[in-house]
């Protein structure tokens, strides 16, 4: 499948901005989605991801409370609502799939087999 991300942008402390990702060029109907991102200088870590059939949805430490990962019950986008921004939050985000994945490793970035550009969201104090 193709992933294309979207909804990126500048925002200030306690901001929000909503990010998509869109599911192409096939069904995606097992496994996990998950949010992945990168800020300048460091490596790439674990935001979110759902389990694509049944909706169990699991979270990094550092944005419980402030995140919402779902997707649309057609299945063909998942979405990451994210509130209460804070500049640690700055990075490039990405959307990652997974069919065969098992839940011990939805937080792997290794495990996921397909990826989306990245979208660049900023935040300023």
């Amino acid at each position: 499948v193709q992933l294309q991300a979207s909804g990126g942008g500048s925002v200030q402390t306690g901001g929000s901005l909503r990010l998509s990702c869109v599911v192409s060029g096939g069904t995606f109907n097992r496994g996990f989605m998950a949010w992945f991102r990168q800020a300048p200088g460091k490596e790439r870590e674990f935001v979110a991801a759902i389990k694509w059939s049944g909706g169990s949805t699991f979270y990094a430490d550092s944005v419980k409370g402030r995140f919402t990962i779902s997707r649309d019950n057609a299945k063909t986008t998942m979405y990451l609502q994210m509130n209460n921004l804070i500049p640690e939050d700055t990075a490039v985000y990405s959307c990652a799939a997974g069919r065969s994945l098992i839940q011990s490793s939805a937080a792997s970035a290794p495990a996921y087999t397909d990826w989306g550009q990245g979208t660049l969201v900023t935040v300023s104090s």
